[in-house]
């Protein structure tokens, strides 16, 4: 066997950005050699993915995976949306999503050092950013195990991804009809809360104050007290909170005038049990990221030069 030490496996990790696993085989490969361990991952196109890292990956996918009881949500970035269309990497980001339901990692870090394969979950990203050629980043996930019912929605062919859990009657199709009618819902008004009593009120206090800093800029109140401005502006901050909060979201598919809460109440009636939700995620793919601007005009100038 190979005389190297595991030292010697993390300062090739460290040289080339690869995975433990492909340094070690390279180091087993080339009898303990750095410099021939090196050449040999950089033949096989995995030492490329270092240089890759510092790009910006801000395209990308969010995918969702369910079974029975558990529910996962997934973003996975690149740096193009045509690289997000390709098929590899849409499995690779499936991979992870049940990676995710099996496992159940603390965080993105105890994600990559995950078992898959013969190796882990962050050696195979270093895989697929090498053979793919561009950089990925395993950006975020969540896990919802539940003893009630988890339903997944996912919207323009992965732009944006939503988890609702709720506890109501499993494996009926008009509870599950339903949550997938909020999840859709939550996908189109990415509301911040799921109802007004989940809003934090150090957040209601700040609305409160520019509400009032915006009424008193009103030259008709500029005579009225602090305590009259308060009373006026406080429906606005009721309405702006049925904005930001699910249940009292005006539900978008309804006829009448219903809220999400009216909505799910008329289910539970008709099915003969509460549906209650309790939480929701929803990831949108790149949201605060930064996106990379192409200078196509300056591409070209390269090339010629």
């Amino acid at each position: 066997m190979a005389a190297f030490s595991a030292k010697d496996v993390k300062d090739l990790r460290e040289m080339t950005g690869c995975g433990m696993m492909d340094c070690k085989k390279a180091l087993t490969e080339a009898d303990g050699d750095k410099d021939k361990a090196v050449e040999i991952l950089r033949e096989k196109g995995l030492a490329t993915a270092a240089k890759k890292s510092g790009r910006i990956a801000s395209e990308g996918i969010v995918k969702s995976y369910i079974n029975g009881n558990v529910g996962v949500v997934v973003e996975v970035n690149s740096e193009t949306d045509f690289v997000a269309k390709n098929a590899e990497f849409q499995e690779f980001v499936g991979d992870i999503a049940k990676t995710v339901a099996d496992a159940a990692p603390a965080d993105v870090e105890a994600l990559k050092a995950t078992s898959f394969g013969e190796g882990t979950i962050g050696e195979l990203l270093t895989e697929k950013i090498a053979k793919i050629g561009e950089n990925m980043n395993i950006r975020r996930f969540e896990r919802i195990e539940t003893t009630g019912v988890v339903v997944d929605y996912i919207h323009a062919a992965g732009k944006i991804g939503v988890l609702v859990e709720a506890d109501a009657p499993a494996d009926n199709a008009d509870v599950n009809e339903a949550l997938k009618n909020v999840a859709m819902q939550i996908a189109a008004m990415s509301p911040k809360y799921l109802s007004s009593a989940d809003v934090p009120e150090d957040y209601k206090a700040h609305e409160m104050e520019i509400l009032i800093a915006q009424a008193k800029n009103d030259p008709k109140n500029a005579s009225k007290p602090d305590n009259i401005l308060e009373k006026m502006v406080q429906g606005r901050l009721n309405k702006e909170l049925k904005e930001v909060c699910l249940l009292e979201q005006l539900y978008v598919k309804a006829e009448n005038k219903e809220s999400v809460a009216q909505y799910l109440d008329a289910v539970g009636k008709k099915v003969g049990a509460p549906v209650v939700l309790k939480s929701f995620v929803r990831f949108e793919t790149g949201e605060g990221l930064e996106k990379k601007e192409d200078d196509f005009a300056a591409e070209v100038a390269s090339m010629v030069k």
